[in-house]
Parts: C-alpha cells; sequence; structure tokens
C-alpha cells in the first residue's frame, strides 16, 4: 500500500532554515531531510499521506502501522513520529535506523540504512543511491548496521533534529519509535568507543558495499 510514499515528495516545500541546507540544488537537500521520516509535509497530497495525516487520523491505526514489521521501516518512522506529535501513548523504543552524516571539505557524505534492508547514500559530490531491499547484499548489510547501532540507541540521548555537523565530526542519529537518539565526536572518538566503534566499522562495510554497485 505504501510503496510510492517517498517516491513523490513536495518540491516546493519551505526548508527549516539555511543550516538545514547542506547541498547546493533545493533536490538534493530535500532528499536529505527525508532521510530522517520526521516531516510528513515533505510528502505532497499522496493516499498514504491522506491515511496516516489527514484531518482526523485514528490513533490507534497509525499505531498499527507503526508496530507492523511488515511495513515499510520509513512510513512505520512517520507513524512513530505522529503518535509522538499528537501526543498520544505508546511504548515502543524500535530501533528503525540510522542516518550516518561525515562533513568533507568537499561536502556532506550522509549514509541511511533501515530495518527493512533499504538504504539511502547521498555522496558529497551529489550523487544519490538509493536501494529498496536489493541487492541483497546491500540490504543484507544495512540491517545489519541498524542492528549494531540498536545498543549505542539505549545510551546515546533523545534530540531534536540539529543543523549537519561541522567538519572533523561524525554523527549517529538513530531513528527509533521513542524519538531521535544521536552520537557525536570526531573519528578518534568515535572509532575507540566501545559502542560506537562497532557502528562506524559497519557503515564502513556498507558505504564499500554501496560503491560496489557501481554507484
Amino acid at each position: 500500500m505504501f510503496k510510492k510514499l517517498f517516491a513523490s515528495f513536495g518540491a516546493r516545500k519551505a526548508l527549516p532554515g539555511a543550516a538545514a541546507r547542506p547541498y547546493k540544488s533545493e533536490e538534493l537537500d530535500l532528499v536529505y531531510q527525508l532521510l530522517f521520516c520526521d516531516d510528513p509535509d515533505l510528502v505532497k497530497a499522496t493516499p498514504v499521506q491522506a491515511s496516516l495525516f489527514g484531518a482526523t487520523p485514528d490513533p490507534r491505526v497509525v499505531q498499527t502501522i507503526g508496530e507492523d514489521a511488515g511495513e515499510e521501516s520509513r512510513v512505520r518512522l512517520l507513524a512513530w513520529h505522529w503518535l509522538r506529535s499528537s501526543g498520544q501513548p505508546f511504548a515502543s523504543r524500535e530501533v528503525l535506523g540510522i542516518v550516518v552524516e561525515v562533513p568533507l571539505e568537499e561536502g556532506l557524505d550522509a549514509l541511511a540504512a533501515y530495518a527493512d534492508g533499504s538504504v539511502r547514500y547521498i555522496n558529497h559530490t551529489g550523487r544519490v543511491a538509493v536501494f529498496e531491499g536489493a541487492p541483497a547484499e546491500v540490504a543484507e548489510q544495512g540491517k545489519r548496521l541498524v542492528h549494531t547501532a540498536i545498543a549505542l540507541a539505549v545510551r546515546a540521548p533523545v534530540k531534536q533534529r540539529m543543523a549537519p555537523p561541522a567538519l572533523g565530526a561524525v554523527r549517529f542519529s538513530l531513528l527509533a519509535a521513542d524519538g531521535l537518539h544521536v552520537r557525536e565526536g570526531t573519528f578518534a572518538e568515535i572509532a575507540r568507543d566501545k559502542l560506537t566503534g562497532p557502528v562506524l566499522q559497519e557503515a564502513q562495510r556498507l558505504l564499500d558495499t554501496v560503491v560496489k554497485q557501481g554507484t
């Protein structure tokens, strides 16, 4: 039902300030915003938006979508976001995705993986790679990255989304039912930490796998 949720988004949607514009085109900035699955207004007038965010959404239906392990992870994240924003009670802390941001002199690298095996990569040059559960090696490594990040989410605090990190930093944004868990540090700090080090290693493996696909 929800397969085309992220195939259509509002090209004229106003982004929240210049700090949230890490790329040189509006289209890339929108792709970047979509990685976090926290702004339903980016999805323009689709049947999915009406089902989840219509005038009178049923919280029970939205929660059912959030809990449905067979649904797309990004759709589930939007459902949980709606429940939190609407003050609805919920108990889940399930981690459904991670966004890894690495700023370079030439621009921002952003790698996103979701629990259903879908993967997004925005290279600092502006090239974009999108994988929807295939090929298998990308999907499996994406799932492995999300699984490895679960332990980190328990320790990382819930925060509001911020501007992209500064040069020299690495940021993990863990996308969970209860909100955005963030851990940030220098490469050296991230690499030697017992929780973030394994996540960084799995992220590098995923990036290597993506690059091998010829993107």
